[in-house]
């Protein structure tokens, strides 16, 4: 007999306090740069394949 799933809570807790980069919070502009070049890197790799 299947089971079937009529509703599903999923809870996550972030905590973001203590990451920064090379210690110190970036700016703006080098967080969109780096969104850019692996959002870039990905689709490179499905190009690939």
């Amino acid at each position: 007999m299947p089971i079937e799933i009529k509703e599903l809570h999923i809870k996550i807790n972030v905590d973001d306090s203590g990451k920064t980069t090379k210690g110190k919070s970036t700016g703006k502009d080098e967080l969109v740069a780096i969104c850019v070049e692996q959002v870039m890197e990905l689709l490179k790799l499905q190009k690939e394949r």
